[in-house]
């Protein structure tokens, strides 16, 4: 199984709705745990299979 990787500022889709990384870290079993800001300033933590990047 592989997640993929994501950097802080860059836009992605939540479930939700699309958001900003603003914050990356790795879980005590070794997952990596994404924070998104939504534009309402709501922040959210996902895995990594639960975004999708922003294609421009």
């Amino acid at each position: 199984m592989t997640e993929t990787a994501f950097k802080p500022g860059e836009t992605v889709v939540t479930p939700r709705e699309p958001g900003t990384i603003i914050d990356v870290r790795a879980t005590p079993s070794g997952r990596w745990v994404y924070g998104v800001e939504h534009d309402s300033g709501e922040v959210g933590y996902f895995t990594g299979r639960a975004l999708q990047r922003v294609q421009h």
